[in-house]
Formats: structure tokens, C-alpha cells, sequence
């Protein structure tokens, strides 16, 4: 009889004491209610360190030559890395347009600039903002000091950032030329941001956590500007609160802080200024008050050498999905036909349109190409985005079912549907969706890559769906 490997169980005895210590140590209040997913992510680490269950696991942790660097491993399994080049364009523009020109003016005596990206993931948003920087200030650069440091919980994001190689997933925000203006083509789908840019930026782990109980690093104080984005949603909303206030005593006097779009709290406005810029909030030190900036003023502080890095702001922001590019060919749809030069050239010329935002310029465009390929699964795929782009998710939802019922085992097109439902609030049939397509790509290669995905990866979808189903999922206490 053939001998069977002991399967890690399921939730034991021990785990109730491993989570405390997790949440103590990270903060993570996240998973307070969430044991599945905490146990799941547990578990790998038991697999990789071959012990039986959480007591075991726990005197690893404790252990005090062992235990600090299977911390860092376990911290990489629970904290969530998903992020991209100017992410949220309303926060951007108020940074492009407003905060760092007002920074930028009033320090022009000192020519100090000192900016914390903090829980910065793989580095995306303090390139994001090394790039912004250097395009406001231009050739005064060279006499000005900038620091801007980026600060996370897990080393292997840092290990990455500090490598500064990212994929068209972390790009797809970017039209291609201001990507080969910032970056350099690494190959293999891969581009590393330039020397001028990684010189303005360092890396340095951190655990916000230690703000609270003083181990906190001296230097990570007197910052004109803190970035504090997608982060506090881990934390308990009591230490939120303190969390924000500890940043907030780590600006200079006239600072700025930006707050992620999930994270707004009554408690913010009691402590610090609120400024209402189109899009978003903003916050200063000084008694709680709120003001507003109107977009004549923020058009009167931009700097009139400064060339547009997104389009312009809009009263919304436009879906984020993978940057449009022309349908590679699929020889697993050999029912659609390929298109023609022409053909191509209007899938270009829809990639460029929705690039720069103009859902109604590319939508006219992606009509006329589907009038000569009415059976592309790809081109009504990119027409369910710019339709969801444009706010029409009926005509988009449509879109995505005719690409699905042209090729069923197109990912990319099941993944977008479910967000849509999920985001109308239909969460049965968009949760379905996601699972179906967690299905396509479990039947892939781990590395493999994704029709229409901008190089995002069986592995990486995967990942993305179950953060999308977690959220979407009533959280299950365990008894």
C-alpha cells in the first residue's frame, strides 16, 4: 500500500494564538475576520518549512535566530502588492496641478523637497512621483534636494522595488510614449525606470505600527508631502486613527497628506485641514477646517513648462483595465478572422484614444472596426472597456458576453465582466464570472501569459480574483 503524505489540516487548535500574533505584530486587523484566507496563506509556510500546525509554526517565529527572517516570509504571503504607475489619475492631478507646485514655490529659498511614500508595495507610486518631480522642476533640478523614500512591511516588494523592473500590468496606465520617455526596455515585456529617477528614491522597510510605540526611525520625519495610500484598510479603525495622526506629526508645518479613496474618516477632518480638490480630499496640519480650491486656481499654480504626464482630470476616473493594444493573433480562434492593415491600424488608433482618455473617440473607432470583424472576440472585449469607460454598463456587459460567446475560454473577458457586476451590485453572476475565469487560468501555467492582459500572468489573475472574491464574500466568523 502506497504511503500518503500527512496533508497540513485544516484551522487547528493553535491557530486562534498565531493569528493574535500576526495581527499584534502587523496590524493587520484585516484578517480579524477572515480565517480561511489568513489560514490559507498560513499554510504555504507550513508547507515550505515542513512543520505540522500553527503552535509548531509559532515557536519558528519565536525562535530568535530563525524566526526574524521567517517573519519577512510570512509578511510577504499576507500583505497585498497589487499597484501601477499613477494610480487613482484624480490624485495625481491634484499632486501634478496643486501640491507639489505650492510645495515647490514655497520652498524656493531652501530647495529642500522630502516625500514618503508609505506601504509603497513594489515601488510603483514613488517612481510615480520621482517622475512627476523632475518634470515640474525641470533643469532646476540639479540644484534642488530631493528625497523621496519608500517605505513597506514585506521584503521581497522592497527587493523588487529596488530593482525597479516592472511589466505592462504595473504600466498599463502609461501611454507608450511617455513609457519609452521614462523608462528603459529591459525586454521580455519588461521596462526598468532610468537612472534619473531611481536616484531621487530609497527604499526602507518600515512597520507603521512601530509610529505608535516610538521605534520608529528619527529620519522618517519633516516630510512636505506623505502618501499613505491603500494601506490603513488592514488596520483596526482605532489604530487607523493614531496612524494618521503619528503621519500627520511627521510633516513640516505646511505639509500635505493624500489618503487612499477607501479610507476616509470623520476623525481626519477633527485633526487636520481638509482641503476638497477636484476629485479627491486632501489634508494639512492646523485646526479642522475645510476648504476648497477651485480648478481656476489650481490652472494658475501649474508651472508653464509643464507637459501633461495623464489627460486631463475628469469628473470620474476612467476604468482601469490593461492599455488597448491590437489583438495578437489566437490560434485557439480559429472561427474569428484575422484582421486586416486597415483593420489594425483602427485597433491602433482605438489604443490611442483610450490612452488619452477619449472613450468616445475610440468607441466610434472600435464600432467601425467590429463592422469589418464582427466575429473578434478581442475587439468586443476592448469595446466592453471603452463602454465601461464611458459609464454605459449595460452596453458593456454586453460586450463582454458577445466576446465570451465568441471564445469561452477568454480570461481576460470573464474577469472583466465579474468586476463590472460586482461594481453594479449584482454579486451572484459577477462573483460566477471571476470564479470562471480563476477556472481558465488554474488550467494554465503559473507563468504563463494571459490573452489581452498586457502581460499579466495565469498566477497573477488568480491572485487578483480571490482578492476581488474575498471582498465580495459576507465575512464568515469562524465558531
Amino acid at each position: 500500500m502506497a504511503t500518503r503524505a500527512i496533508a497540513v489540516p485544516l484551522i487547528d487548535a493553535g491557530f486562534p494564538d498565531l493569528k493574535n500574533r500576526i495581527i499584534e505584530r502587523t496590524g493587520h486587523f484585516y484578517y480579524q475576520d477572515k480565517d480561511d484566507l489568513l489560514w490559507e496563506r498560513v499554510r504555504k509556510r507550513l508547507r515550505a518549512t515542513g512543520l505540522a500546525g500553527s503552535t509548531q509554526y509559532l515557536n519558528l517565529l519565536d525562535d530568535a535566530i530563525s524566526g526574524p527572517a521567517e517573519w519577512g516570509k510570512l509578511e510577504a504571503e499576507i500583505t497585498i502588492g497589487e499597484t501601477f504607475f499613477f494610480r487613482y489619475v484624480e490624485q495625481f492631478a491634484a499632486l501634478r496641478e496643486t501640491i507639489l507646485p505650492e510645495i515647490i514655490d514655497r520652498k524656493c529659498n531652501t530647495q529642500r523637497l522630502r516625500i514618503w511614500s508609505a506601504g509603497c508595495s513594489t515601488g510603483a507610486e514613488p517612481y510615480s512621483l520621482a517622475i512627476l518631480v523632475k518634470e515640474i522642476l525641470g533643469e532646476r533640478l540639479g540644484t534642488w534636494r530631493v528625497s523621496i523614500v519608500g517605505t513597506d512591511i514585506n521584503d521581497s516588494f522592497l527587493s523588487m522595488a529596488r530593482q525597479a523592473r516592472f511589466g505592462k500590468w504595473a504600466l498599463r496606465s502609461m501611454p507608450a510614449m511617455e513609457r519609452d520617455r521614462y523608462f528603459l526596455d529591459a525586454g521580455k515585456d519588461q521596462w526598468q525606470v532610468r537612472p534619473e529617477f531611481r536616484s531621487l528614491v530609497r527604499f526602507e522597510k518600515h512597520n507603521l505600527l512601530s509610529l505608535l510605540d516610538g521605534t520608529s526611525p528619527l529620519e522618517l520625519t519633516d516630510f512636505d508631502l506623505i502618501l499613505c495610500r491603500n494601506v490603513l484598510i488592514y488596520f483596526h479603525p482605532d489604530t487607523v486613527v493614531r496612524i494618521v495622526e503619528a503621519l500627520r506629526d511627521r510633516l513640516t508645518e505646511d505639509g500635505w497628506m493624500l489618503l487612499g479613496h477607501a479610507e476616509p474618516n470623520p476623525a481626519f477632518s477633527a485633526m487636520m485641514q481638509t482641503l476638497n480638490l477636484p476629485g479627491t480630499v486632501a489634508y494639512r496640519p492646523g485646526t479642522g477646517t475645510t476648504s476648497a480650491i477651485s480648478p481656476v486656481e489650481q490652472a494658475s499654480s501649474v508651472p508653464a513648462h509643464w507637459v501633461p504626464l495623464l489627460p486631463p482630470p475628469k469628473p470620474v476616473e476612467p476604468v482601469k483595465s490593461p492599455r488597448l493594444a491590437p489583438p495578437a493573433a489566437k490560434p485557439s480562434r480559429a472561427e474569428a478572422p484575422r484582421s486586416s492593415q486597415a483593420s489594425g491600424s483602427l485597433l491602433e488608433e482605438v489604443r490611442v484614444s483610450a490612452d488619452t482618455g477619449d472613450f468616445a473617440a475610440a468607441d466610434a473607432l472600435c464600432r467601425k472596426a467590429l463592422v469589418a470583424e464582427p466575429l473578434s472576440a478581442a475587439l468586443h472585449f476592448y469595446h466592453g472597456l471603452i463602454l465601461h469607460g464611458l459609464r454605459r454598463p449595460d452596453d458593456a456587459e454586453k460586450s463582454f458576453l458577445k466576446s465570451i460567446y465568441l471564445d469561452k475560454s477568454f480570461a481576460m473577458a470573464h474577469y472583466h465582466l465579474g468586476l463590472l457586476l460586482l461594481a453594479e451590485g449584482r454579486s451572484t453572476p459577477g462573483r460566477r464570472a471571476l470564479t470562471n475565469a480563476a477556472r481558465i487560468a488554474a488550467a494554465m501555467p503559473d507563468d504563463g501569459p494571459l490573452d489581452e492582459a498586457d502581460g499579466l500572468t495565469a498566477r497573477d489573475l488568480r491572485n487578483l480574483i480571490r482578492i476581488h472574491l474575498e471582498a465580495a464574500t459576507p465575512s464568515k466568523r469562524r465558531s
